[in-house]
């Protein structure tokens, strides 16, 4: 049951307390600089709400508090030994188990004959342009890693979105030279007509 109440935000701030106790507003600014938010959404609340949730659950716990200037104070928290316990399992769980998931453009791809090749072209158009956009700022910020000497095994969550994203491009590209050369033809097929069944009809079929 507890594995339940541990939220991909919540494993990852179990992720930062690994390597030592801090409070809420150095998790932000970790998370934000090792771009946690590829895996999970990120906001203050949520990050704030997240942390007093993982406090009542057990799984971390108030171990100082700090003072800077006249900054309000911080609470610094850390991870007990339930914590560590139920992160291990979950870690495990994520690594280890496939899980369906269903990605909203599957569900595009579902319907590009009933849009059309106009309208499906102009919008893979749209996705490429995206995408190409996306895969320059990844391969900027794996660069950025690369030459800060940041241990590859720090950023592979990083890595395969990146490789994913390239992927995902290059599918594409390819779908739509594909659509667009009619290697892969539209249908264009109506929709059979329907007919509404007379009483004739009806008792016709019971007879034969």
């Amino acid at each position: 049951m507890a594995s339940a109440k541990l939220t991909p935000l919540g494993l990852a701030v179990l992720e930062l307390l690994h390597e030592k106790p801090m409070h809420p507003y150095e998790m932000a600014s970790l998370m934000r600089e090792r771009y946690v938010s590829t895996r999970v959404n990120v906001k203050a609340g949520s990050l704030y709400h997240t942390v007093e949730r993982l406090q009542r659950s057990g799984f971390i716990e108030v171990v100082d508090t700090q003072r800077d200037g006249r900054r309000p104070e911080r609470t610094v928290y850390g991870m007990t030994q339930a914590g560590l316990d139920e992160f291990n399992q979950r870690g495990r769980e994520l690594l280890g188990d496939l899980v369906e998931e269903f990605p909203a453009y599957l569900s595009g791809l579902a319907v590009i004959d009933e849009l059309g090749k106009e309208t499906s072209l102009i919008e893979l158009e749209h996705r490429i342009t995206r995408l190409r956009a996306a895969v320059a700022a990844d391969q900027a910020v794996l660069e950025r890693l690369a030459e800060d000497h940041t241990p590859p095994i720090y950023w592979l969550d990083w890595k395969y979105k990146c490789d994913q994203r390239k992927f995902e491009l290059e599918w594409t590209e390819r779908l739509h030279e594909d659509l667009e050369s009619g290697r892969i033809p539209f249908q264009d097929c109506e929709q059979p007509k329907l007919t509404l069944i007379t009483q004739e009809d009806d008792d016709e079929r019971k007879t034969s």
